[in-house]
């Protein structure tokens, strides 16, 4: 699925320049994104024949930026949308898929968090954590620190499948 999201957004964004400068910038936005995250940017990277270690370094700077914000002003952002009616569904929606999953981290409390960022599973990434560590009251330092550290795991993991076994197929 991510792959898909991927190769879409490759057609979406790779017209911004097409030249290399362009495809670095793609992949960048593209790892912002949720769902997609650090995991997409790398999977595009390959398909628009980037060299590994840049497109990690991209990759990570992209999936990283969004970890704080998530974590320090997410509940105020939510609490603010909350007031109208479109927003709290959509808001409730997040929170429910949110607490969901937090079973997941809380056991583990920051290892947990660690895990959940680094394995590239559907439903896992640094936005989906750092909601769950941030709705469940977790610290936000070591949350930060834990899923910066997940990122690279998830990082080191694509870069296994996106460059090793994917190049193989493509």
């Amino acid at each position: 699925m991510t792959e898909k999201f991927a190769k879409l957004m490759v057609k979406l964004f790779g017209g911004i320049g097409g030249a290399l400068v362009g495809k670095y910038i793609t992949i960048f936005i593209i790892s912002l994104m949720p769902i997609l995250e650090l995991r997409g940017g790398l999977i595009a990277a390959k398909l628009l024949g980037l060299p590994p270690v840049q497109s990690f370094i991209i990759c990570f700077i992209g999936n990283i930026l969004p970890i704080p914000i998530i974590l320090w002003l997410i509940e105020p952002i939510f609490n603010f949308l909350k007031r109208w009616k479109w927003f709290d569904k959509f808001i409730t929606w997040c929170e429910k898929k949110a607490h969901s999953k937090k079973e997941q981290i809380e056991n583990l409390k920051y290892l947990g968090l660690f895990l959940f960022v680094g394995i590239p599973l559907p439903g896992t990434g640094a936005w989906t954590g750092c909601l769950i560590a941030s709705l469940i009251g977790m610290d936000k330092k070591k949350s930060m620190l834990a899923a910066i550290l997940g990122v690279v795991l998830a990082g080191i993991i694509m870069l296994i499948f996106s460059y090793g076994v994917l190049g193989l197929v493509v």
